[in-house]
């Protein structure tokens, strides 16, 4: 099956997030979804935090509680070859564009998904290709459960106006 949007999440702030069919997302995130503190979460460089559902289901194989959502992700995306996603790496989900701006560093908030509250487990620096990821939306859209999800170039931007052109 082709890579896709196995779910979404949005939480009035926290975790877990629960999960919805379909959300409206604008530049600064999912409409609906909170986040309790915005120095580290959320903001446009923030805006949508990804995971994969196969290292969900590798995490779980591995006795670890985790489940989509529960480590605050808005998108579980199957299908993908997570360890070659990378900052700068643009990916159309749906009608949606977004730029990978970060790997995302666990806290402790999401700890009660691993065994003996391991939350650095999908830390980048200690286990590369098993961490959440950071996007910026580029373009705003109304995602839905199964959307296609697929790797894209990056936008050419025009210096005068900084418009994108896809």
């Amino acid at each position: 099956m082709p890579a896709h949007i196995f779910s979404i999440q949005r939480s009035d702030g926290g975790v877990p997030k629960l999960p919805v069919r379909e959300a409206e997302v604008t530049f600064t995130g999912l409409v609906g979804d909170r986040q309790r503190d915005r120095r580290y979460h959320g903001g446009p460089e923030r805006a949508l935090c990804l995971y994969s559902l196969e290292l969900i289901l590798q995490l779980q194989a591995e006795g670890h509680p985790i489940y989509p959502g529960s480590t605050g992700e808005n998108l579980t995306i199957a299908g993908l070859e997570w360890a070659q996603l990378a900052p700068g790496i643009c990916l159309a989900l749906g009608p949606v564009v977004a730029q990978i701006t970060s790997y995302t560093v666990p806290c402790h908030n999401i700890r009660e998904s691993f065994i003996d509250h391991q939350f650095t487990r999908i830390a980048h620096k200690l286990h590369p290709g098993m961490s959440r990821l950071y996007a910026r939306v580029l373009q705003p859209g109304r995602l839905r459960v199964g959307d296609a999800v697929r790797i894209v170039p990056a936008p050419e931007v025009r210096e005068a106006d900084e418009t994108l052109r896809f």
